[in-house]
């Protein structure tokens, strides 16, 4: 995997994955798809939609702990704090050789540089929410949000999903 070549794409997938509008029921459909895929494909995740600052969907299927939970809520934070998916965090770190305590101050007991999480954009009106999943490796947490999202949205996916690693 070429760091530069997955920054760019995600550059891509955040324009790209925006919806025209976003609230309970949209978040509902989208985290009842996340949920009913991942059952689908047994997958041992966690998932979260939420508004900045009010969760709208929970679930965490056979096979999570309650740490999933709080991978969930750093993943979280660090999209708020960063209108950037966590992977293009996790990434950005990466490339600069840093952390976040190192660049920005933060403590990582509330940040975390991993993928999974998403922001929610709304076109016209900027980030309002997170997609977030915690359960799997980072780069997939991160592809199987991007792919739920894109389904969603009517986004084909060939045209956003990251180079296969």
């Amino acid at each position: 995997m070429a760091i530069e070549q997955d920054l760019e794409r995600l550059v891509v997938q955040e324009e790209r994955l925006q919806f025209a509008h976003f609230d309970g029921q949209a978040a509902w459909e989208l985290g009842c798809r996340m949920r009913q895929t991942a059952v689908d494909r047994g997958l041992k995740i966690a998932i979260e939609i939420r508004q900045i600052g009010f969760p709208l969907f929970f679930s965490a299927l056979p096979g999570t702990a309650p740490d999933n939970s709080d991978w969930i809520r750093r993943k979280r934070n660090v999209v708020e704090r960063f209108h950037r998916s966590s992977y293009a965090i996790a990434l950005d770190t990466q490339k600069r050789g840093t952390t976040l305590p190192e660049r920005y101050g933060v403590s990582l007991a509330d940040f975390v540089t991993s993928g999974g999480g998403f922001p929610i954009r709304v076109r016209g009106v900027g980030v309002v929410g997170v997609a977030v999943v915690s359960g799997l490796a980072q780069r997939d947490d991160h592809g199987f949000v991007v792919e739920m999202l894109a389904l969603t949205l009517g986004v084909p996916l060939a045209e956003i999903a990251l180079a296969a690693a």
